[in-house]
């Protein structure tokens, strides 16, 4: 299985309202609920007024269409992340999955997933 690096880095912050955010940006994620707002985006489209803000993530996706009936992909990955003590922010989409790590171990949970048997990309 391939992994395509994020070339930017990312911001994962909450908005009171999404007018907050630059939706014409070519990479973001917006995650609504009856609790919150979420957007996370290259750290040069944050907005400048937020509720939170955490800085320094970077990430990767898998790369191709993953079917549905496929399982446990993100599952395997978190796993062999969180065996080496590296926390994730993960995103879904309809076509892939994407992993977020903090900047400074970006570099270690790309070279734990290569021993593990992934092509990086």
């Amino acid at each position: 299985m391939e992994l395509k690096i994020i070339p930017w880095h990312l911001t994962i912050c909450k908005v009171a309202e999404l007018d907050a955010a630059d939706l014409s940006a070519d990479f973001y994620f917006i995650g609504k609920t009856d609790e919150e707002l979420s957007l996370v985006c290259r750290t040069e489209d944050a907005p400048g007024k937020t509720i939170e803000r955490d800085d320094g993530w970077r990430g990767f996706r898998i790369q191709g269409v993953l079917d549905f009936s496929l399982i446990g992909i993100l599952s395997r990955l978190s796993g062999i992340l969180a065996d080496h003590g590296i926390g994730i922010f993960a995103v879904s989409t309809f076509n892939t999955d994407y992993i977020l790590v903090k900047e400074e171990n970006l570099e270690r949970a790309l070279a734990v997933l290569a021993s593990e048997g992934y092509t990086v990309m």
